[in-house]
C-alpha cells in the first residue's frame, strides 16, 4: 500500500531489484545489532523514564539508540529519509524511508523484562519492503525483505500450520487497551474459541506468530513505527499482517498478525467494530 504523499522513484525501478532489497535488509540487521549494544548498556535494572506528550514513556536508551541508528543510516544512505519515534522525520519526500522504533515495549525494558524489541522497517517507493525485529536481551532477531524470505536467527522463519481456532494461541499486549477501544466483546469471543490467550505482547507477539509459536496477535493501537517491520516479516513467513479491515498496511493505526489459515476467520470473529480504523 502506498503511503499518502509518498514520492515514487524516478527512472528505472532500481530500488525494487532483489539485490538492492537484500542489501538494505543486511544493512538493517547490522544497524540493529550495533544499536542493540547501546540499549543493553542500560538493561538489567529498573531504568527511569520520562513521559512524552502522549503519555508513553521514553528513556535515555531509546534516544541514544535512535540517534545511533540515524547516524549509521545517514552515513551509508545519505539520500534516504528517516522517520523515528523519538526524533521525527527527515527528508520526507525521499522515495526510500527508514522507520525506527528503538525500543518497542519501553515499559518492559524499564522493568528489566526482556520482551522488548528494536524495530526497523524500510519503505521503498511507499511499499513496506524490509523489516527487522531485534530483541537484544534475548539475542533473537527476525527479519525479512520482500522476495527474500524471513529469517529467525539465520534460519527460515515460518508461521504455524494450525487451521482451527480451537488449537490456536491468541495474543494481545493489553486487554485493557482492547476494552478501551470498545472491542472487549469481540476479543472475548475470539479467546473463547481459541485454545488459550496470553499477553506476550508489543512487538514480541507479532514475532511469535511469524515464527510459528503463536497463531494470532491482535494490536488495537499501533503507530507506524510499531508496525513498520511486520508486513514484510509476516508476508515472507507465510502469514498475514493487516489492519483490522484486512488491509496489508503499516499505516492502519491497528494491526493483526496471523498464520495463513486463520486470518479471515480471526477477522470474522473480531467483527465489524474491531475493523474500524483507529487513528494513528
Amino acid at each position: 500500500m502506498t503511503r499518502p504523499g509518498a514520492v515514487k522513484a524516478k527512472g528505472p525501478a532500481a530500488p525494487a531489484d532483489p539485490a538492492f532489497v537484500r542489501e538494505i535488509l543486511e544493512s538493517a540487521e547490522g544497524f540493529a545489532r550495533e544499536a542493540g549494544v547501546v540499549v543493553l548498556r542500560y538493561y538489567g535494572a529498573v531504568v527511569p523514564g520520562q513521559a512524552k506528550g502522549d503519555g508513553s514513556p521514553v528513556t535515555v536508551a531509546d534516544r541514544e539508540a535512535e540517534a545511533l541508528l540515524r547516524e549509521l543510516i545517514g552515513a551509508r544512505y545519505p539520500h534516504h529519509g528517516i522517520l523515528g519515534e523519538e526524533f521525527g522525520e527527515s527528508a520526507p519526500e525521499a522515495p526510500i524511508r527508514w522507520i525506527l522504533d528503538p525500543i518497542d515495549g519501553t515499559r518492559s525494558f524499564m522493568r528489566g523484562v526482556p520482551l522488548f524489541g528494536m524495530l526497523i522497517g524500510v519503505e521503498i517507493s511507499g511499499t513496506a519492503s524490509v523489516g527487522v525485529a531485534y530483541f537484544p536481551a534475548l539475542g533473537e532477531m527476525v527479519s525479512a525483505g520482500l522476495g527474500q524470505g524471513a529469517r529467525w536467527n539465520g534460519r527460515t522463519a515460518r508461521v504455524s500450520t494450525v487451521r482451527n481456532l480451537s488449537a490456536a494461541l491468541v495474543l494481545t499486549t493489553d486487554v485493557e487497551a482492547v476494552s478501551q477501544r470498545g472491542w472487549a466483546e469481540d476479543w472475548n469471543r475470539l479467546t473463547r474459541q481459541a485454545a488459550f490467550a496470553r499477553t506476550w505482547g508489543d512487538c514480541y507477539g507479532h514475532v511469535l506468530v511469524a515464527t510459528g509459536r503463536a497463531e494470532i496477535m491482535v494490536d488495537p493501537i499501533l503507530k507506524v513505527w510499531d508496525a513498520a517491520p511486520f508486513v514484510p516479516i509476516l508476508t515472507e513467513a507465510g502469514g498475514h499482517f493487516t489492519d483490522l479491515t484486512g488491509t496489508p498496511t503499516i499505516h492502519g493505526g491497528c494491526g493483526i498478525s496471523t498464520n495463513a489459515a486463520l486470518h479471515e476467520m480471526a477477522l470474522g470473529v473480531l467483527g465489524k467494530r474491531a475493523g474500524e480504523r483507529v487513528s494513528g
